[in-house]
């Protein structure tokens, strides 16, 4: 089934955002400090812990007004966890994650009881990666969307869901007629729009997008990449965005945080990001992104060894038994995460030393217009 063209409506209460204020001037949406998620490693008859998985060790990072936050790094590094604490679909070991309200009121996430989250996730939501199995293959589109309102949103009145449906669908530039049938009747780009529109039922401040685009086609991640821009835009919506393709962060994002082994060890505006590393790992990521024109190949920083297990991570800096710069104190002391530049934090003990690679601009393809 071909993708449609987008449709641009208006949602009732929302208000379509100008340019974007600069960073200095917004308001922080959500602060996650010092988050930390273990798993027990049981062993023996009696399921004795013998150990932890730190999925998530230490993580802090600020999310503001309008802006999309990349949080990238290799699979297992603990994005995905972190956006599962952030939604409390997992209860941190630690940490504290702050939602700063429209009224200002802060309410730490991760310890607020479960049924108090319920009027919160009105205002957070989550759009999940795989667009097929996010789907409930039972029920209707109309069901689908309409369950979110009639439950969180109070919505009683079966027409008037229906009425939203339409709205929403036309919103994610699909037809109101397709709210009849099934999820199985879509393609792949199609069902990930109808997730998008379930995520702004509610009309959310925040949504945290869990590798979005990274199940889709070429051609459709895109589309959809466009059509979330574009969303952002007319609704004021605030993104964390969990990905792993840096070609595709580099199109969305404002600012990237790099993890590794459960740590952020990078955060820095976009474009100071790919041009100007600071931290060998990112550099290395960096190297690894394919360059569009014959003329600019780029060299690939190769890495030996294996990403450390964080059941039992290395001591001092988890990176240095992989880093090419490491020193003797890389092995030691675990560097804490320092402001290099404005806005440029990185954790290593050599980033005022180091000059590493970035990507030009040049290697970037923009994505064709939806």
């Amino acid at each position: 089934m071909p993708e449609p063209k987008p449709v641009s409506v208006k949602v009732p209460g929302k208000v379509p955002a100008p340019e974007k204020a600069p960073m200095e001037s917004r308001a922080t949406v959500l602060e996650v400090k010092g988050l930390k998620k273990y798993f027990p490693i049981r062993k023996g008859f009696l399921r004795k812990v013998v150990g932890q998985v730190r999925a998530v060790d230490d993580v802090s990072f600020s999310i503001l007004e309008g802006e999309t936050l990349g949080l990238v790094g290799e699979s297992g590094c603990g994005k995905t966890t972190t956006a599962r604490c952030i939604m409390r679909a997992l209860d941190p070991t630690g940490g504290e994650i702050l939602y700063h309200g429209t009224d200002g009121a802060v309410t730490d996430l991760a310890a607020v009881p479960e049924h108090e989250m319920r009027p919160l996730r009105r205002d957070i939501q989550m759009i999940f990666q795989d667009p097929y199995g996010s789907l409930n293959p039972r029920m209707k589109i109309q069901d689908l969307l309409g369950e979110s309102l009639m439950i969180s949103g109070g919505m009683k009145n079966r027409e008037a869901r229906y009425q939203r449906v339409a709205e929403l669908l036309r919103l994610v530039g699909l037809r109101p007629e397709y709210m009849k049938r099934f999820p199985h009747a879509f393609s792949g780009g199609q069902r990930q729009r109808i997730v998008i529109a379930r995520a702004l039922a509610l009309n959310p401040r925040l949504v945290v997008a869990d590798e979005p685009v990274s199940a889709l086609d070429v051609s459709v991640q895109a589309q959809v990449l466009n059509l979330m821009m574009r969303l952002q835009e007319e609704l004021h919506l605030t993104y964390l965005f969990v990905a792993h393709d840096l070609s595709v962060v580099r199109h969305i994002c404002d600012r990237v945080a790099v993890m590794y082994v459960g740590k952020v060890v990078e955060v820095a505006p976009t474009d100071a990001l790919y041009s100007t590393p600071k931290h060998p790992y990112t550099a290395a990521l960096m190297s690894t992104i394919p360059v569009a024109d014959p003329r600019q190949r780029a060299a690939m920083t190769p890495l030996e060894g294996d990403v450390p297990s964080p059941a039992n991570p290395p001591s001092g800096c988890y990176f240095h038994p992989r880093c090419p710069h490491a020193t003797e104190i890389c092995g030691k002391e675990q560097p804490e995460l320092r402001e290099w530049a404005p806005g440029h934090l990185v954790r290593c003990h050599h980033a005022a030393e180091l000059s590493l690679e970035g990507i030009p601009e040049p290697a970037m393809v923009e994505p064709a217009e939806s």
